[in-house]
């Protein structure tokens, strides 16, 4: 049996322990350990076969990716966490009722449900087809790099791992070709009837039962193999061929919509691939579009720039050459011979001796005259040249770099005022590059009134998936922010119900607000003020609104507030730890007052028994001002205190005490006369603080 086979191979305990967990098919992936290798190699007749692959670098989590096998069908599978080295490898189970034989196989799940899964459940855009075929191209070429590294003879007579693309509008075809590690027969209708063969209906319960526990739901994307099949999208028929090192033969694999079947033979064709895979979809006549090389380029723009390894797609090229023009040569040939002519008969006539010939067009000595035409060649062009910058090395990118991608890539004319680029590993991975504008977008009102700005782009494994899961990313006051977020552990085609569910998202956006605020911290830390002034006066609301909405973080943002206040110099803005460093000895409060602006503020009347005694209060001049400092409560143990308010529990001098007592005495007939002994406590007259 399978499990028997395999643990001839070691006894290590790691592997054992496993194999406890580990629910085999007939072609099944696993990590196994370094040690194991030298017990295959001494195997004379090993029952499974060594396939190289790399692991993800923290697979000791559940549901990793393994790679086994090719990249249409990805196996996910669940086990025991193993110590094993950041490259691992993978042991194919063999298998022995494989059938080796062409023919046409049935699906076991309705086409017509099929259908309805992909189109309805799982894309909403037809576009993405191609960034699912390139993805998967570049996991097979991914295979046979890495399975080269222990056999350089694997690469053969194809040793360069590309992507070619060719559309044929024509006769509305478009075809995919990778020289990746290719499918045996086994392989091609594992890998490729996954889906069919698990059916839409297990693929709905695994669904719930993930989604009620709690799961991620995303690892059965790869396990159903859905990817490949978004081809139906836009292909009312898709013929795949496919070459493999462990096979002799070239495979054919094709099926149609509607159809409950799909055949693989040997493929007879002349064309003969060497190594890999190529998929060509017959277009629908809806898709006839993507037949064409300017769209497939803008797609391949847009969703898999940043694959690496290079994808050509075939397209036209007007390039300039320069050829004779015959009638302007003719011409200033005809014109040369006119003027000796001419000359022939000044001499004539002057007496001069001259040939009896006349000139002739052979004793005309002109260059040609040349003119510039423009001729179209077709040939494969690289679309992916730029390496995505997120990916290197910090200290391998220069500021200038950092902020030509800003523009670039966010259509800024203005350098940032400050950039994040990070990395975060362990259970969950993913990269980032973040950025604070050196200005504040013209539709600011309509992002904080909640419409998509689409400044956060989110990558899965460099391929571009969307630019409209903001809200899912940042908190709403942070949505100036503008960046990249690349994952390695987010599915293609992630859906919104995905990120509001997916722990993974939960993660990602906590490390985007505490790397968006040690950015901001940054900012206000710097020796010259300017910068930070230049960031308040464009998003200082943001960080109020913030105060409001993010409780987890009120502390960090508190100290980002800035406001005018009764000592400010110049109309200069003042933070809250500046007033408390600035308190007066014995003063328990931080005192502020609303109004409409600050020249309001300075003239009421609150204010002049604080000021006269050297109180700082701060001047609140915007109507969420108030609403901040309000839901702030206390910084740094101080309460914040509306000097508008009784009660403010300042100390009294003597001096104070003494005019109190007079005045009181002054006014005691008024305050006897008056109802309730004038309204102070105890029935003593009670005198303002503007007196």
């Amino acid at each position: 049996t399978t499990k028997s086979s395999l643990c001839m191979l070691t006894t290590s305990k790691r592997l054992f322990r496993a194999l406890s967990s580990f629910s085999f098919h007939r072609q099944s992936s696993f990590a196994v350990s370094m040690p194991c290798l030298s017990t295959l190699r001494a195997s004379a007749r090993p029952p499974a076969r060594l396939v190289h692959a790399v692991g993800s670098r923290h697979h000791q989590q559940q549901s990793r990716r393994v790679f086994g096998g090719n990249g249409y069908g990805l196996l996910r599978v669940s086990g025991s966490p193993l110590s094993t080295p950041p490259v691992s490898f993978a042991l194919r189970a063999a298998t022995s009722d494989a059938p080796s034989e062409s023919g046409t196989f049935e699906y076991q799940a309705e086409t017509s449900r099929l259908m309805d899964l992909i189109v309805n459940s799982l894309y909403s855009n037809k576009d993405i087809f191609l960034r699912e075929l390139v993805s998967n191209a570049s996991d097979a070429l991914d295979k046979m790099r890495f399975y080269s590294v222990t056999d350089a003879s694997a690469l053969g007579d194809t040793p360069d791992l590309e992507i070619k693309i060719k559309a044929d509008p024509e006769n509305r075809t478009l075809t995919i070709t990778d020289t990746g590690i290719g499918m045996s027969r086994e392989q091609l209708q594992e890998n490729l009837g996954t889906i069919a063969r698990s059916g839409t209906a297990k693929f709905s319960e695994m669904l719930k039962e993930q989604q009620a526990s709690g799961e991620d739901s995303s690892n059965l994307i790869g396990r159903f193999g859905v990817g490949f099949y978004s081809s139906f999208l836009v292909a009312d028929r898709v013929t795949v061929r496919t070459k493999s090192n462990d096979d002799g033969t070239q495979w054919k694999w094709e099926s149609e919509v509607g159809s409950t079947s799909f055949t693989i033979n040997a493929d007879e064709s002349d064309e003969k691939l060497g190594r890999g895979t190529q998929i060509t979809l017959h277009l629908k006549e809806d898709a006839a579009v993507y037949a064409e090389a300017t769209k497939l380029g803008e797609l391949l723009k847009t969703y898999s720039e940043f694959i690496s390894f290079p994808i050509k797609l075939w397209s036209s090229k007007t390039e300039p050459m320069s050829i004779v023009d015959d009638e302007e040569t003719k011409k200033a040939k005809d014109d040369a011979l006119a003027e000796l002519i001419k000359e022939r008969e000044e001499k004539k006539a002057k007496g001069e001796e001259v040939p009896d010939d006349l000139p002739s067009l052979d004793d005309v000595d002109v260059q040609d005259v040349m003119k510039t035409e423009y001729e179209t060649k077709w040939d494969y062009a690289v679309q992916n040249q730029n390496q995505p910058i997120w990916t290197r090395s910090k200290s391998d990118v220069t500021k200038e770099e950092y902020n030509q991608f800003f523009k670039t890539t966010f259509r800024e004319f203005l350098d940032p005022l400050a950039h994040n680029h990070f990395s975060v590993e362990g259970t969950i991975e993913f990269k980032g590059l973040i950025y604070v504008p050196g200005m504040a977008p013209f539709d600011q009102q309509d992002a904080m009134g909640g419409n998509r700005l689409k400044n956060i782009k989110l990558f899965v494994r460099r391929v571009f998936i969307s630019d409209e899961f903001d809200s899912d990313l940042v908190p709403r006051y942070l949505n100036f922010i503008k960046g990249v977020v690349d994952s390695n552990d987010l599915p293609l085609n992630v859906s919104r119900e995905i990120l509001q569910e997916s722990r993974i998202v939960r993660v990602i956006r906590k490390q985007l607000v505490r790397k968006t605020l040690d950015m901001l911290k940054e900012i206000a830390g710097r020796e010259s003020s300017d910068d930070y002034a230049t960031f308040w006066e464009s998003f200082g609301k943001n960080i109020k609104l913030g105060v409001i909405e993010d409780s987890d973080n009120r502390d960090d943002l508190a100290q980002l507030l800035r406001f005018a206040s009764s000592k400010s110099d110049g109309g200069a803005l003042r933070s809250l730890s500046e007033y408390v460093a600035d308190m007066k000895e014995g003063q328990k409060a931080i005192y502020y007052l609303a109004a409409d602006s600050t020249e309001a503020a300075k003239k009421m009347p609150f204010l002049e028994k604080l000021v006269k005694d050297g109180y700082e209060v701060l001047y609140l001049t915007e109507p969420i001002d108030e609403v901040a400092v309000t839901n702030l409560v206390k910084f740094d143990e101080k309460d914040l205190v509306d000097v508008s308010k009784e009660d403010l529990g300042l100390e009294t001098s003597e001096e104070e005490k003494a005019k109190e007592e007079e005045t009181a005495k002054e006014f005691k007939p008024f305050t006897d006369w008056l109802p309730g002994g004038g309204g102070g406590k105890g029935g003593e007259p009670r005198r303002g603080r503007c007196c």
